[in-house]
């Protein structure tokens, strides 16, 4: 399980990026029900963690990225990467400062080799980790992707560090390439392990990403990753749905799953509606969906598209006529009550921290065969999706348990996970 950045809800720390291992055991319960909701069935136990290093072995860093370049850069990637000059330890404590690569890690792949790629918020980059640790390469995207300040490179997302919030960018958003923090948030690998999917949260500030009601039209990039560097093959729109509460807005995607080579799922949800949450309790869009790239215009080959400040929308997120989005279809919704009561936990109401009312960031999807024996290939699948607490707790310690702090909310929120059985048509092979 990849974790994020760090708590980074007052502000952003030089936390190092890792992933953890766990076992993690279902028991069914085919009886649960609304008068008799079932106890948690869904445990994990911690195994192990692997800490993310640069390839000299520098520590990575959820410290937001320098306002200007230049940035770091290594031999044989081909490109410079998102980095930050800190002082002190990072933290706000005393310290020799330093440099290192900043990574919002957000998707996350396991190789056939036991390497892990992970896309990340920042750049928006995609990065290759030995099972060490340690960075082996990083893809960057087209130009159009990269936000510009002031017609140059910058890579901050308006999330100075928790010891300094006068580092603030100025514009605060940049007005071309990524939004901030609307980075590459899905991403996904073929059933044969050669071809990686990254798809944008929202769309780019240049085609309507300043905006919520704008944001609609997400690019999905394509990579060969057989090859040394990896080859750029396609790029995608796909249109994420609006909201059903007469807001107009667009829910942002949060990931993406590989189903066969044209369609995937995508998790696409509203913000600040949950536990803890700040403008209430009731989530009106949170749903695993799919979308269907076999009709959609690839945009691979359009250096008009692709050019830093390319645009295939208009600012006001209107898609320009050449341009034929993905095909995408809503499929399944976290936000029913009736199922979710049957297992304690609820949509809406009360929040007094509640701990069956459900968290607002619902950020993964993984895929098991209900019958391991088949491989799936009844269409029997388990989907899963757990969600992203921010690391926020009035009891939280970081940096080996030197630095302590409580998050501002007072809220305590644990991870949430829910478990859904699926039918996909015969022959879907979901990664």
């Amino acid at each position: 399980m990849l974790t994020d950045r760090g708590w980074n809800t007052n502000g952003t720390l030089n936390y190092q990026n890792r992933i953890h291992a766990f076992f993690v055991l279902l028991n069914l319960n085919s009886s649960a029900s609304a008068a008799s909701p079932a106890p948690q069935n869904l445990r994990f136990w911690y195994l192990d963690t692997i800490l993310f290093t640069d390839p000299q072995g520098t520590p990575l860093s959820g410290l937001d990225a320098n306002i200007n370049g230049p940035y770091k850069t290594f031999s044989g990637f081909g490109t410079d990467v998102p980095s930050v000059n800190y002082t002190g330890d990072g933290f706000g404590n005393a310290g020799p400062g330093g440099n290192r690569v900043v990574m919002d890690s957000e998707g996350l792949v396991l190789a056939n080799d036991g390497s892990f790629w992970i896309s990340d918020e920042y750049g928006p980059y995609i990065y290759h980790f030995g099972l060490n640790g340690k960075m082996l390469s990083a893809i960057r995207p087209p130009n159009a992707f990269i936000p510009l300040r002031n017609s140059s490179e910058s890579f901050s997302a308006d999330s100075p560090p928790v010891y300094d919030p006068t580092l603030d960018p100025i514009p605060a958003d940049n007005p071309t390439g990524r939004d901030n923090n609307q980075g590459l948030e899905g991403l996904t690998i073929s059933a044969d392990g050669k071809t990686l999917s990254a798809l944008m949260q929202s769309a780019l500030n240049q085609e309507g990403g300043l905006k919520s009601k704008n944001r609609r039209y997400a690019r999905m990039l394509q990579y060969d990753i057989t090859t040394n560097p990896p080859t750029y093959l396609h790029e995608f729109v796909v249109p994420l749905p609006i909201r059903p509460d007469g807001s107009g807005k667009v829910a942002a995607q949060s990931e993406i799953h590989y189903l066969n080579d044209n369609q995937f799922l995508v998790l696409a949800r509203d913000s600040n509606q949950g536990r803890c949450a700040s403008d209430g309790t009731t989530s009106v869009y949170r749903n695993a969906d799919i979308f269907d790239i076999t009709n959609a215009t690839d945009l691979h080959g359009n250096p008009a598209a692709d050019a830093y400040t390319g645009s295939i929308a208009t600012t006001k997120g209107n898609l320009n006529s050449t341009v034929t989005p993905a095909t995408y279809c809503p499929f399944l919704d976290f936000n029913v009550n009736s199922e979710l009561n049957k297992f304690g936990l609820f949509n809406g109401g009360s929040d007094n921290n509640a701990t069956g009312l459900l968290n607002e960031k619902w950020e993964s999807l993984i895929t098991v065969p209900v019958n391991p024996l088949t491989g799936g290939s009844d269409g029997q699948f388990f989907l899963i999706s757990l969600s992203d607490n921010d690391f926020i707790t009035t009891n939280g310690y970081l940096d080996g348990g030197k630095y302590q702090y409580s998050d501002a909310s007072g809220c305590n929120l644990p991870n949430q996970a829910l478990v859904f059985q699926v039918t996909f048509p015969k022959g879907t092979q979901p990664y």
